[in-house]
């Protein structure tokens, strides 16, 4: 259940810094103009707030009829982890071109959350 309510707030939260975005990207040079670097990133982390609810949302719809186990309750927590640090990373990132190494830290969590998923279907 806590994978579904974090999933609409994350999408909320991405509609909302869309919005504020939104505000600058009329402007051809904010960031750098719309190729560069610091410009793609943040829309990046615009996105994966939205993109990363839904996997949230899905996870919850794929395993509200199971019978809680361990693997789902790790799975839900790095589901959100990944979430929370896929857009820091591109914030980050995008501020300073040095961050990208941390980029191994959402993409791990993510990783891991969809085979643990995938592990207690199966097993299920």
């Amino acid at each position: 259940m806590i994978n579904g309510i974090f999933g609409w707030f994350w999408i909320t939260i991405g509609f909302v810094g869309g919005m504020i975005l939104g505000m600058k990207f009329r402007h051809d040079d904010w960031l750098g103009g719309y190729s560069a670097f610091p410009r793609r990133l943040v829309r990046l982390g615009h996105i994966s707030f939205i993109g990363l609810g839904f996997v949230n949302i899905l996870f919850a719809h794929s395993v509200v009829n199971l019978p809680a186990n361990y693997v789902f309750s790790v799975a839900s927590l790095v589901f959100i982890g990944g979430a929370i640090t896929m857009p820091t990373c591109c914030f980050l990132a995008a501020w300073q071109r040095n961050w990208l190494f941390i980029f191994s830290i959402p993409i791990i969590l993510l990783v891991l959350g969809g085979c643990l998923t995938l592990i207690g279907l199966i097993s299920r």
